[in-house]
């Protein structure tokens, strides 16, 4: 398994140093004005998008004014463990906290990236089920993902946070429901043995999914709506229980100024509008919610509904506690990949 992340990590390092997604030297802009600043942001596979929009809407401030931008993307923990590894980046972008906390042992963020305001947050969305068109299997609750005529898409949880907070949603429901650890335990075995791929990213899972594989594909709320605007024939379905997932942001030390401001900007307001179009959940009581469009959504005057329970992984334990029972190396899903042969 070392040998396959290092891969993955070599891999990241050399397209920036190889293909030209690295850091660009400051140029002329194509008006001719003057890039003033240089910024990279490392972001997890389905944020590209979103960071997309919002650099657009940055670039019209007067602290966005003049950036130059590079990026990469790709499975959270592979980004995560290049950026530890010296993959340059100003911003990261991932999608779970101890993502972070990498980069935080490798001297790279601070350890009190997450005492602002929103706890390092950047951008949220929910665990949702992504069917093929009209849902000709009536797949609506965590129970379907059991049946014997259901066959599920995932990521990989060794490389993919979206992985991760989709078998933490899958847990979650069956404690919800008023079901011990020890059962939720084995419901999780039974989801991951209705698996028939594990694809490295939840953009490759997408993929996978939308080229055949599957009935169901658990995924982000913002990814199936993606799918849906670039024509990808599906529909997805918020389950009655899920989770909110807080995907967490930061600087690293030594990043220009320009990078704190994008941070703060796109947790503002304006930057959560572009992230929303992109199909994530805006956080705060913003009153612009109730009037947003979201093309894609299986509403799109109404995109976010409110599911029946919306719980957070604090309402389970908190990362901490998930982490050491799901995810360790002596954890529930390491424990059914050795079973099933697979790779921990």
């Amino acid at each position: 398994m070392r040998s396959r992340r290092s891969a993955c990590v070599v891999a990241v390092i050399a397209c920036l140093v190889l293909s030209g997604c690295g850091p660009a030297p400051v140029v002329a802009a194509a008006d001719g004005s003057v890039m003033t600043s240089q910024v990279t942001l490392a972001g997890f596979a389905v944020s590209k998008s979103a960071h997309e929009s919002a650099r657009v809407a940055f670039a019209d401030t007067e602290q966005g004014s003049g950036v130059a931008w590079a990026s990469s993307y790709g499975p959270s923990g592979d980004q995560s463990r290049a950026v530890a590894s010296g993959l340059p980046a100003d911003v990261v972008h991932v999608s779970i906290p101890d993502d972070i906390e990498r980069l935080v042992a490798a001297g790279r963020v601070s350890p009190q990236w997450s005492d602002g305001e929103d706890a390092g947050v950047l951008a949220s969305s929910v665990v949702v089920f992504v069917v093929r068109r009209g849902n000709p299997k009536n797949i609506t609750d965590w129970e379907d993902l059991t049946r014997a005529d259901v066959s599920v898409v995932t990521p990989n949880p060794g490389a993919s946070g979206a992985a991760r907070w989709n078998i933490v949603a899958a847990w979650a429901s069956q404690i919800a429901a008023g079901g011990s650890p020890e059962e939720a335990d084995a419901f999780v075995g039974e989801v991951m043995s209705r698996v028939a791929t594990l694809p490295s990213s939840s953009r490759d899972a997408t993929t996978a999914f939308s080229a055949g594989t599957g009935d169901v594909l658990l995924s982000y709320e913002n990814e199936a709506i993606a799918a849906r605007q670039h024509g990808v024939d599906v529909d997805y379905v918020i389950p009655p229980s899920t989770v909110r997932i807080d995907t967490p942001g930061a600087v690293t030390i030594g990043a220009p100024q320009a990078a704190s401001d994008y941070l703060a900007f796109a947790r503002s307001d304006a930057g959560q509008r572009a992230f929303a179009v992109e199909g994530f959940r805006p956080f705060g009581d913003a009153d612009w919610v109730s009037s947003l469009v979201v093309p894609g959504a299986m509403d799109p005057h109404d995109p976010f509904p409110t599911p029946a329970t919306l719980l957070t992984v604090d309402d389970v334990g908190g990362w901490d506690v998930v982490t050491q029972r799901l995810f360790a190396a002596d954890g529930v899903v390491a424990r059914l990949q050795r079973e099933a042969g697979g790779a921990s």
